[in-house]
Protein backbone atom coordinates (compact mmCIF):
# COMPACT_ATOMS: atom_id res chain seq x y z
CA UNK A 1 0.00 0.00 0.00
CA UNK A 2 1.11 3.92 -0.56
CA UNK A 3 2.34 5.40 2.52
CA UNK A 4 -0.06 8.25 3.05
CA UNK A 5 -0.52 10.75 5.75
CA UNK A 6 -3.54 12.89 6.41
CA UNK A 7 -3.36 15.81 7.74
CA UNK A 8 -6.64 17.28 9.86
CA UNK A 9 -6.25 21.06 10.31
CA UNK A 10 -9.00 21.67 12.39
CA UNK A 11 -10.82 24.78 11.03
CA UNK A 12 -9.12 25.73 7.88
CA UNK A 13 -11.40 26.84 5.31
CA UNK A 14 -10.83 29.14 2.00
CA UNK A 15 -12.09 31.81 4.04
CA UNK A 16 -8.80 31.97 5.66
CA UNK A 17 -5.76 31.13 3.43
CA UNK A 18 -4.33 34.08 1.27
CA UNK A 19 -1.25 36.34 1.93
CA UNK A 20 -1.16 34.86 5.71
CA UNK A 21 -0.04 31.35 4.37
CA UNK A 22 2.03 31.78 2.12
CA UNK A 23 3.55 27.75 2.62
CA UNK A 24 0.00 26.82 1.87
CA UNK A 25 -1.09 29.16 -0.76
CA UNK A 26 1.78 27.94 -2.74
CA UNK A 27 1.19 24.48 -2.27
CA UNK A 28 -2.52 24.54 -2.93
CA UNK A 29 -1.66 25.98 -6.81
CA UNK A 30 0.74 22.76 -7.23
CA UNK A 31 -2.09 20.09 -5.93
CA UNK A 32 -6.14 20.32 -6.43
CA UNK A 33 -8.27 22.26 -3.62
CA UNK A 34 -11.92 20.55 -3.23
CA UNK A 35 -14.54 21.01 -0.16
CA UNK A 36 -16.00 19.07 1.64
CA UNK A 37 -19.80 18.76 2.18
CA UNK A 38 -19.32 18.76 5.91
CA UNK A 39 -21.30 16.34 8.00
CA UNK A 40 -23.91 16.89 10.98
CA UNK A 41 -22.95 17.85 13.23
CA UNK A 42 -20.20 19.75 11.87
CA UNK A 43 -18.48 19.27 14.86
CA UNK A 44 -14.50 17.30 15.70
CA UNK A 45 -15.53 14.05 17.00
CA UNK A 46 -18.60 13.58 14.74
CA UNK A 47 -16.70 14.94 11.71
CA UNK A 48 -13.50 12.66 12.47
CA UNK A 49 -15.65 9.04 12.80
CA UNK A 50 -17.40 9.55 9.54
CA UNK A 51 -14.07 9.78 7.54
CA UNK A 52 -12.42 7.17 9.50
CA UNK A 53 -15.46 4.98 9.08
CA UNK A 54 -17.14 6.16 5.98
CA UNK A 55 -20.38 6.14 8.22
CA UNK A 56 -23.11 8.99 9.30
CA UNK A 57 -23.79 9.92 12.96
CA UNK A 58 -26.53 7.79 12.92
CA UNK A 59 -24.84 4.64 12.55
CA UNK A 60 -21.13 5.88 14.63
CA UNK A 61 -23.47 6.95 17.32
CA UNK A 62 -20.78 10.34 17.72
CA UNK A 63 -23.83 13.07 17.63
CA UNK A 64 -21.76 15.39 18.71
CA UNK A 65 -18.62 16.19 20.85
CA UNK A 66 -21.14 14.76 24.29
CA UNK A 67 -24.58 13.60 25.11
CA UNK A 68 -27.06 12.64 27.81
CA UNK A 69 -26.29 9.21 28.94
CA UNK A 70 -29.73 8.15 29.41
CA UNK A 71 -28.49 5.35 32.12
CA UNK A 72 -26.57 7.30 34.00
CA UNK A 73 -28.15 10.38 33.79
CA UNK A 74 -25.07 12.05 33.33
CA UNK A 75 -24.06 14.43 30.45
CA UNK A 76 -20.90 13.28 29.18
CA UNK A 77 -18.46 15.24 26.89
CA UNK A 78 -14.93 14.23 25.29
CA UNK A 79 -14.92 10.73 26.49
CA UNK A 80 -11.99 8.97 24.58
CA UNK A 81 -12.87 5.23 24.44
CA UNK A 82 -12.81 4.13 20.77
CA UNK A 83 -15.38 1.66 21.44
CA UNK A 84 -17.76 4.47 21.73
CA UNK A 85 -17.30 4.39 17.65
CA UNK A 86 -19.83 2.00 16.05
CA UNK A 87 -18.56 1.06 12.67
CA UNK A 88 -15.40 -0.34 10.57
CA UNK A 89 -12.31 1.88 11.37
CA UNK A 90 -10.60 1.95 8.10
CA UNK A 91 -7.09 0.86 9.37
CA UNK A 92 -9.10 -2.53 10.32
CA UNK A 93 -10.53 -2.08 6.24
CA UNK A 94 -7.16 -1.02 4.92
CA UNK A 95 -5.16 -4.53 7.22
CA UNK A 96 -7.85 -6.68 5.32
CA UNK A 97 -6.56 -5.97 2.12
CA UNK A 98 -2.59 -5.96 3.24
CA UNK A 99 -1.60 -7.74 6.55
CA UNK A 100 1.66 -5.81 6.69
CA UNK A 101 -0.41 -2.29 6.87
CA UNK A 102 -0.13 -0.25 10.03
CA UNK A 103 -2.04 3.08 11.12
CA UNK A 104 -0.32 5.59 13.42
CA UNK A 105 -3.22 8.16 14.98
CA UNK A 106 -1.84 11.21 16.45
CA UNK A 107 -4.43 12.85 18.32
CA UNK A 108 -7.47 11.87 16.31
CA UNK A 109 -10.47 11.92 19.20
CA UNK A 110 -11.61 8.52 20.25
CA UNK A 111 -7.82 7.52 19.86
CA UNK A 112 -8.06 5.12 23.28
CA UNK A 113 -8.21 1.62 23.14
CA UNK A 114 -8.88 1.34 19.34
CA UNK A 115 -7.36 -1.51 17.04
CA UNK A 116 -4.70 1.44 15.66
CA UNK A 117 -0.91 -0.06 15.73
CA UNK A 118 0.21 3.61 16.99
CA UNK A 119 -1.30 6.02 19.06
CA UNK A 120 -1.25 9.41 21.19
CA UNK A 121 -3.70 11.62 22.64
CA UNK A 122 -4.23 13.80 25.76
CA UNK A 123 -4.85 12.70 28.47
CA UNK A 124 -3.72 14.70 31.84
CA UNK A 125 -2.80 13.03 35.31
CA UNK A 126 -5.58 13.74 37.99
CA UNK A 127 -3.46 13.84 41.67
CA UNK A 128 -5.09 13.04 44.45
CA UNK A 129 -4.80 16.84 45.72
CA UNK A 130 -6.89 18.13 43.29
CA UNK A 131 -4.10 18.75 40.48
CA UNK A 132 -4.32 18.31 36.81
CA UNK A 133 -0.79 17.46 35.77
CA UNK A 134 0.10 17.56 31.95
CA UNK A 135 0.48 14.08 30.05
CA UNK A 136 -0.53 11.99 27.09
CA UNK A 137 -1.24 8.57 26.43
CA UNK A 138 0.29 6.37 23.93
CA UNK A 139 -0.23 2.96 22.08
CA UNK A 140 2.43 1.35 22.52
CA UNK A 141 2.49 2.94 26.33
CA UNK A 142 6.84 3.07 25.71
CA UNK A 143 6.07 5.73 22.79
CA UNK A 144 4.56 8.39 25.39
CA UNK A 145 8.41 7.71 27.07
CA UNK A 146 9.87 8.47 23.97
CA UNK A 147 8.15 11.47 22.64
CA UNK A 148 8.37 13.00 26.58
CA UNK A 149 11.97 12.58 26.95
CA UNK A 150 12.51 14.12 23.81
CA UNK A 151 10.24 16.67 23.84
CA UNK A 152 8.76 17.29 27.06
CA UNK A 153 5.64 16.94 29.04
CA UNK A 154 2.33 17.31 26.23
CA UNK A 155 1.63 20.47 26.63
CA UNK A 156 -1.49 20.65 27.86
CA UNK A 157 -2.79 23.81 28.94
CA UNK A 158 -1.44 25.29 25.26
CA UNK A 159 -3.93 22.60 23.81
CA UNK A 160 -7.32 24.29 25.25
CA UNK A 161 -8.43 27.39 27.92
CA UNK A 162 -6.92 30.41 27.76
CA UNK A 163 -3.18 29.73 27.37
CA UNK A 164 -4.33 27.70 23.98
CA UNK A 165 -1.31 28.20 21.62
CA UNK A 166 0.67 27.07 18.80
CA UNK A 167 3.13 25.13 21.18
CA UNK A 168 0.87 22.13 21.46
CA UNK A 169 0.13 22.29 17.82
CA UNK A 170 3.70 21.86 17.04
CA UNK A 171 4.40 19.50 19.58
CA UNK A 172 1.98 17.22 17.72
CA UNK A 173 3.64 17.48 14.60
CA UNK A 174 6.86 17.07 15.85
CA UNK A 175 5.29 13.72 17.62
CA UNK A 176 4.36 12.60 14.67
CA UNK A 177 7.38 12.69 12.91
CA UNK A 178 9.17 11.05 15.40
CA UNK A 179 6.73 8.46 15.55
CA UNK A 180 6.96 8.13 11.95
CA UNK A 181 10.59 7.63 12.00
CA UNK A 182 10.26 4.82 14.74
CA UNK A 183 7.67 2.72 12.64
CA UNK A 184 7.38 3.69 9.34
CA UNK A 185 2.91 3.70 9.29
CA UNK A 186 1.70 3.41 6.19
CA UNK A 187 -1.38 5.43 7.17
CA UNK A 188 -0.73 7.99 9.43
CA UNK A 189 -3.40 10.74 11.35
CA UNK A 190 -2.47 13.75 12.65
CA UNK A 191 -4.87 16.59 14.53
CA UNK A 192 -3.71 20.11 14.37
CA UNK A 193 -6.00 22.54 16.20
CA UNK A 194 -4.54 25.41 16.57
CA UNK A 195 -6.88 27.44 14.19
CA UNK A 196 -9.15 26.52 16.39
CA UNK A 197 -7.99 29.23 19.17
CA UNK A 198 -7.76 31.95 17.64
CA UNK A 199 -11.58 31.79 15.02
CA UNK A 200 -13.35 30.77 17.93
CA UNK A 201 -12.15 33.72 20.06
CA UNK A 202 -12.48 36.49 17.13
CA UNK A 203 -14.23 34.56 13.97
CA UNK A 204 -12.53 35.00 10.64
CA UNK A 205 -10.97 38.26 10.77
CA UNK A 206 -7.67 38.30 9.69
CA UNK A 207 -6.51 41.63 11.28
CA UNK A 208 -6.61 39.29 14.48
CA UNK A 209 -5.43 36.26 13.19
CA UNK A 210 -3.15 36.64 10.78
CA UNK A 211 -0.39 35.87 13.68
CA UNK A 212 -2.37 32.22 14.02
CA UNK A 213 -2.11 32.03 10.61
CA UNK A 214 1.39 32.17 9.89
CA UNK A 215 2.07 30.08 12.77
CA UNK A 216 -0.56 27.19 11.31
CA UNK A 217 1.43 27.75 8.09
CA UNK A 218 5.18 27.09 9.19
CA UNK A 219 4.11 23.97 10.74
CA UNK A 220 2.35 22.94 7.78
CA UNK A 221 5.64 23.31 6.23
CA UNK A 222 7.82 21.83 7.88
CA UNK A 223 6.03 18.09 8.12
CA UNK A 224 4.69 18.72 4.81
CA UNK A 225 8.46 18.49 3.73
CA UNK A 226 9.22 15.72 6.45
CA UNK A 227 6.39 13.59 4.33
CA UNK A 228 7.23 14.71 1.01
CA UNK A 229 11.11 13.47 1.59
CA UNK A 230 9.36 10.02 2.20
CA UNK A 231 7.69 9.86 -0.42
CA UNK A 232 4.32 10.03 1.03
CA UNK A 233 0.71 11.34 -0.46
CA UNK A 234 -0.38 13.75 1.81
CA UNK A 235 -4.05 14.88 2.40
CA UNK A 236 -4.85 17.67 3.98
CA UNK A 237 -8.41 18.12 5.23
CA UNK A 238 -10.31 19.73 7.80
CA UNK A 239 -13.53 18.91 9.83
CA UNK A 240 -15.20 22.62 9.70
CA UNK A 241 -14.93 26.10 8.38
CA UNK A 242 -15.27 28.68 11.21
CA UNK A 243 -18.26 31.51 10.34
CA UNK A 244 -18.46 34.81 12.46
CA UNK A 245 -21.16 34.52 15.40
CA UNK A 246 -22.77 37.75 17.48
CA UNK A 247 -25.84 36.02 18.75
CA UNK A 248 -25.38 33.33 21.59
CA UNK A 249 -28.65 31.82 23.09
CA UNK A 250 -29.05 30.62 26.54
CA UNK A 251 -31.61 28.41 26.27
CA UNK A 252 -31.19 26.04 29.53
CA UNK A 253 -32.19 29.90 30.87
CA UNK A 254 -35.33 30.12 29.06
CA UNK A 255 -36.06 26.51 29.78
CA UNK A 256 -35.74 26.95 33.51
CA UNK A 257 -37.95 30.22 33.31
CA UNK A 258 -40.84 27.89 32.21
CA UNK A 259 -40.50 25.68 35.01
CA UNK A 260 -38.79 22.89 32.90
CA UNK A 261 -35.53 22.58 34.53
CA UNK A 262 -34.28 20.80 37.87
CA UNK A 263 -31.25 22.83 39.88
CA UNK A 264 -29.98 21.55 42.69
CA UNK A 265 -28.45 24.40 45.11
CA UNK A 266 -24.96 23.47 47.16
CA UNK A 267 -22.92 25.28 48.94
CA UNK A 268 -24.47 28.57 47.71
CA UNK A 269 -24.05 27.42 43.96
CA UNK A 270 -26.43 25.96 41.38
CA UNK A 271 -26.01 22.66 39.81
CA UNK A 272 -28.32 21.13 36.98
CA UNK A 273 -29.75 18.32 37.71
CA UNK A 274 -30.21 16.59 34.38
CA UNK A 275 -31.95 13.40 35.51
CA UNK A 276 -34.68 14.95 37.38
CA UNK A 277 -35.46 17.85 34.94
CA UNK A 278 -38.52 17.77 32.76
CA UNK A 279 -36.49 18.81 29.36
CA UNK A 280 -33.22 19.99 29.22
CA UNK A 281 -30.27 21.33 26.35
CA UNK A 282 -26.96 19.88 26.22
CA UNK A 283 -25.45 22.52 23.87
CA UNK A 284 -22.37 22.38 21.41
CA UNK A 285 -21.50 24.99 19.22
CA UNK A 286 -24.44 25.40 16.81
CA UNK A 287 -26.06 22.40 17.41
CA UNK A 288 -28.14 21.20 20.70
CA UNK A 289 -29.77 18.37 21.82
CA UNK A 290 -33.08 18.18 23.40
CA UNK A 291 -33.55 16.07 25.55
CA UNK A 292 -37.59 15.00 27.44
CA UNK A 293 -37.59 13.23 30.50
CA UNK A 294 -41.38 13.98 31.16
CA UNK A 295 -43.74 13.27 27.41
CA UNK A 296 -45.99 15.79 28.72
CA UNK A 297 -44.49 18.60 28.33
CA UNK A 298 -43.08 18.16 24.66
CA UNK A 299 -45.69 20.61 23.08
CA UNK A 300 -45.10 23.17 25.82
CA UNK A 301 -40.63 22.49 24.82
CA UNK A 302 -41.83 23.07 20.79
CA UNK A 303 -43.99 26.24 21.60
CA UNK A 304 -40.66 27.45 23.66
CA UNK A 305 -38.14 26.26 20.75
CA UNK A 306 -40.32 27.85 17.59
CA UNK A 307 -40.20 31.79 20.11
CA UNK A 308 -36.10 31.65 20.14
CA UNK A 309 -34.82 33.94 17.99
CA UNK A 310 -31.90 32.09 16.30
CA UNK A 311 -33.09 28.39 16.16
CA UNK A 312 -33.43 27.88 12.54
CA UNK A 313 -34.44 23.94 12.71
CA UNK A 314 -36.13 22.12 14.67
CA UNK A 315 -35.28 18.36 14.30
CA UNK A 316 -37.71 15.78 15.59
CA UNK A 317 -37.41 11.78 15.24
CA UNK A 318 -38.43 11.90 11.55
CA UNK A 319 -36.25 15.02 10.11
CA UNK A 320 -33.37 13.72 12.16
CA UNK A 321 -33.15 10.63 9.62
CA UNK A 322 -32.91 13.37 6.41
CA UNK A 323 -29.95 14.39 8.57
CA UNK A 324 -28.38 10.89 9.81
CA UNK A 325 -28.29 12.06 13.05
CA UNK A 326 -31.25 9.43 14.60
CA UNK A 327 -29.71 7.66 17.10
CA UNK A 328 -30.07 6.48 20.64
CA UNK A 329 -27.81 9.18 21.94
CA UNK A 330 -29.29 12.30 20.41
CA UNK A 331 -31.84 13.91 21.79
CA UNK A 332 -35.91 13.91 21.49
CA UNK A 333 -35.36 17.15 19.29
CA UNK A 334 -31.99 18.59 18.08
CA UNK A 335 -31.63 22.32 17.16
CA UNK A 336 -29.57 24.04 14.51
CA UNK A 337 -28.83 27.96 14.91
CA UNK A 338 -28.75 30.13 12.43
CA UNK A 339 -25.40 31.75 11.02
CA UNK A 340 -25.00 34.03 13.93
CA UNK A 341 -26.03 32.70 16.39
CA UNK A 342 -24.40 29.64 18.66
CA UNK A 343 -25.73 27.82 21.70
CA UNK A 344 -24.46 27.96 25.48
CA UNK A 345 -25.16 26.35 28.03
CA UNK A 346 -25.58 28.12 30.46
CA UNK A 347 -28.39 27.89 32.95
CA UNK A 348 -27.82 30.08 36.08
CA UNK A 349 -29.89 33.40 36.19
CA UNK A 350 -27.27 34.82 38.78
CA UNK A 351 -23.59 34.42 38.19
CA UNK A 352 -23.24 35.10 42.54
CA UNK A 353 -24.96 31.20 41.83
CA UNK A 354 -23.03 29.91 39.09
CA UNK A 355 -21.63 26.80 39.71
CA UNK A 356 -17.63 26.71 40.95
CA UNK A 357 -16.85 24.59 37.32
CA UNK A 358 -18.40 27.42 35.44
CA UNK A 359 -15.16 29.74 35.72
CA UNK A 360 -12.85 27.07 35.36
CA UNK A 361 -11.68 25.36 31.76
CA UNK A 362 -13.12 21.85 32.99
CA UNK A 363 -14.29 20.37 29.54
CA UNK A 364 -15.84 16.64 31.31
CA UNK A 365 -18.18 18.73 34.07
CA UNK A 366 -19.64 21.25 32.22
CA UNK A 367 -22.92 20.03 31.00
CA UNK A 368 -22.42 21.65 27.12
CA UNK A 369 -19.75 23.25 25.61
CA UNK A 370 -17.94 26.04 26.64
CA UNK A 371 -15.72 28.13 24.32
CA UNK A 372 -15.27 30.99 26.90
CA UNK A 373 -12.87 28.72 27.83
CA UNK A 374 -10.32 30.33 25.35
CA UNK A 375 -11.06 33.28 27.14
CA UNK A 376 -9.11 35.12 30.66
CA UNK A 377 -10.87 37.13 33.25
CA UNK A 378 -7.98 38.56 34.61
CA UNK A 379 -4.65 38.23 34.46
CA UNK A 380 -3.45 39.32 37.22
CA UNK A 381 -5.99 37.10 39.06
CA UNK A 382 -4.32 34.08 37.53
CA UNK A 383 -0.74 35.22 38.02
CA UNK A 384 -1.81 35.19 41.81
CA UNK A 385 -3.29 31.46 40.68
CA UNK A 386 -0.06 30.50 39.37
CA UNK A 387 1.84 31.70 42.45
CA UNK A 388 -0.05 29.56 44.85
CA UNK A 389 0.83 26.52 42.61
CA UNK A 390 4.36 27.07 42.89
CA UNK A 391 4.69 27.91 46.59
CA UNK A 392 2.47 24.68 46.67
CA UNK A 393 -0.73 25.69 48.11
CA UNK A 394 -3.91 24.34 46.99
CA UNK A 395 -5.85 26.81 44.78
CA UNK A 396 -8.51 26.99 42.12
CA UNK A 397 -7.82 28.18 38.28
CA UNK A 398 -11.25 30.58 38.26
CA UNK A 399 -10.36 32.73 35.79
CA UNK A 400 -12.99 32.60 33.08
CA UNK A 401 -15.19 34.76 32.44
CA UNK A 402 -19.07 34.32 32.17
CA UNK A 403 -19.51 36.36 28.85
CA UNK A 404 -20.46 34.01 25.97
CA UNK A 405 -20.54 37.68 23.88
CA UNK A 406 -16.95 36.86 23.88
CA UNK A 407 -17.34 34.22 21.18
CA UNK A 408 -17.09 35.53 17.74
CA UNK A 409 -16.98 32.45 15.77
CA UNK A 410 -18.61 29.14 15.81
CA UNK A 411 -19.66 25.93 13.94
CA UNK A 412 -21.50 22.89 13.94
CA UNK A 413 -24.76 23.25 11.43
CA UNK A 414 -24.58 22.77 8.06
CA UNK A 415 -25.68 24.67 4.62
CA UNK A 416 -23.31 27.31 4.99
CA UNK A 417 -21.41 28.86 2.57
CA UNK A 418 -18.82 27.62 0.68
CA UNK A 419 -15.71 30.34 1.69
CA UNK A 420 -16.39 28.41 5.02
CA UNK A 421 -17.36 25.07 4.30
CA UNK A 422 -14.18 22.49 5.14
CA UNK A 423 -11.28 21.98 2.55
CA UNK A 424 -9.81 19.13 1.25
CA UNK A 425 -6.44 19.11 -0.78
CA UNK A 426 -4.87 15.99 -2.86
CA UNK A 427 -2.44 15.67 -5.36
CA UNK A 428 -4.67 14.64 -8.10
CA UNK A 429 -7.82 16.36 -9.07
CA UNK A 430 -10.97 14.81 -7.76
CA UNK A 431 -14.57 14.15 -10.41
CA UNK A 432 -16.11 16.73 -8.47
CA UNK A 433 -15.44 20.29 -7.03
CA UNK A 434 -17.23 18.93 -3.30
CA UNK A 435 -17.49 15.57 -1.80
CA UNK A 436 -19.45 14.36 0.91
CA UNK A 437 -18.27 14.11 4.19
CA UNK A 438 -18.69 10.14 4.18
CA UNK A 439 -16.55 10.27 1.00
CA UNK A 440 -13.37 10.71 2.52
CA UNK A 441 -12.94 7.63 3.85
CA UNK A 442 -13.28 6.06 0.04
CA UNK A 443 -10.42 8.39 -1.38
CA UNK A 444 -8.13 7.61 1.62
CA UNK A 445 -8.58 3.65 1.03
CA UNK A 446 -8.18 4.62 -2.98
CA UNK A 447 -4.58 6.45 -2.49
CA UNK A 448 -3.76 3.83 -0.42
CA UNK A 449 -4.17 1.69 -2.90
CA UNK A 450 -2.21 3.43 -5.90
Amino acid sequence: MKKTVVIDVVALSSSVIGEHTPFLSDYIKRKHLSRIEPVFPALTTSAQSTYVTGKWPSETGIVGNGWYDRTDCEVKFWKQSNKLVSGEKIWETAKKEDPNFTCSTMFWWYNMYSSADYSVTPRPNYLADGRKMPDCYSHPASLRDVLQEKLGDFPLFQFWGPGANIKSTQWIADASMITDDLYDPTLTLIYLPHLDYCLQKFGPDLSKIHKELNEIDEVLKKLITFYENKGAEIILLSEYGISPVNNPIHLNRIFREHGLLAIREERGLELLDAGASKAFVVADHQIAHVYINDPAVKEQVMKLLKGVQGVERILDSKEQKDFHINHERSGDLVLMADQDSWFTYYFWLDDAKAPDYARCVDIHKKPGYDPVEMFMSSKLRAGYKLLRKKAGFRYVMDVIPLDATLVKGSHGTVGVSAEYQPVLITNDPLESSIISADTVFDLIIRILGK
